[in-house]
């Protein structure tokens, strides 16, 4: 008697794919109430009477964002941050984790140990901060690129990716005249895009949306970043508490029918960037967390 292999029920299909559905929509409806509000007119976007499609199509808070140098420069401020951290996040993480994939290597237990301890316990904001004026740094980009470019994290999951690329390869390499230098360029990280791409998109990500450190270390409008701006322009929309004059609310009234529409679209305006920079590590990103997550 043959063997069939027996095909799901299409029930069971149906209500997948209905569950999986419905948590895409449950995902994506949120930004895209966001958008379909900066799309509205400002009357509408201020009372959030907008579901499905946008009221009073209106593209004015996209104009006056084109034309606004303060957000462009908040943008490029942006753009070097998440690059230049990026790029030293991949550097200290890769060398940091490779020596550590070394067994004969004296002291790893105890290096280990003292990596871990320093993920979970830190000194605090207020030590932070004096350190980053100790430094010469307040006020400075390096305020935010600096303390940000070394994860142990990132070391970790980089060490239990390099672990799993056989050691074979290593005795391989040095029975034919290779050194350790030649192992790590030639060998290893040629073999860890996937996993350097996985830390690459947290970087970016983390940095994208950080707007905390900014607002402690950077007092000057001049290297304030993307999110900082944002939420200033947020703050700055709330309503007052002060007793106004007939003038002074109508003129209120006025701007913040403005800035309803604004705001919106500047979520929009500085989410875009890494929604549409994800799509090119997806591949990497999906290898580099399941292989990474094998072995240690």
């Amino acid at each position: 008697m043959k063997n069939t292999i027996r095909e799901g029920s299409r029930f069971a299909t149906v209500v997948m794919y209905s569950i999986a559905a419905l948590i895409v929509v449950i995902t994506l409806y949120p930004m895209y109430y966001v958008l379909i509000l900066s799309l509205s007119e400002p009357r509408y976007a201020m009372t959030m009477q907008v579901y499905t499609v946008p009221k009073g199509f209106d593209l004015g808070a996209y104009q006056l964002l084109a034309i606004n140098r303060d957000v462009w420069r908040a943008f490029g401020n942006t753009i070097i941050y998440a690059a230049a951290t990026t790029c030293l996040m991949l550097l200290t993480s890769f060398l940091g984790a490779f020596p550590l994939t070394f067994k004969s290597l004296k002291g790893r237990k105890y290096l280990n140990t003292y990596l871990l301890i320093t993920m979970f316990f830190s000194g605090g904001l207020i030590p932070s901060f004096l350190l980053i004026m100790r430094l010469g740094m307040y006020d400075s980009p390096l305020a935010l690129i600096i303390p940000a470019c070394f994860s142990v994290w990132n070391i970790i999951l980089v060490k239990a990716y390099l672990s799993t690329v056989p050691e074979t390869l290593r005795e391989a390499a040095k029975i034919d005249g290779a050194n350790v230098y030649q192992i790590f360029a030639r060998i290893y990280l040629p073999l860890s895009t996937p996993i350097l791409a996985v830390v690459a998109v947290y970087t970016v990500v983390g940095v994208w949306n950080s707007w905390f450190s900014a607002m402690v270390y950077l007092p000057s409008l001049d290297w304030q970043p993307l999110q900082i701006y944002l939420r200033r322009m947020l703050v700055e929309s709330s309503p007052p508490q002060a007793v106004m004059t007939a003038e002074a609310v109508k003129e209120m009234v006025e701007r913040k029918l403005a800035y309803a529409q604004l705001k919106y679209a500047m979520i929009i305006f500085s989410s875009l960037p890494v929604l549409f920079t994800y799509p090119f590590f997806q591949r990497y990103f999906m290898k580099g967390i399941m292989l990474g997550s094998l072995k240690e």
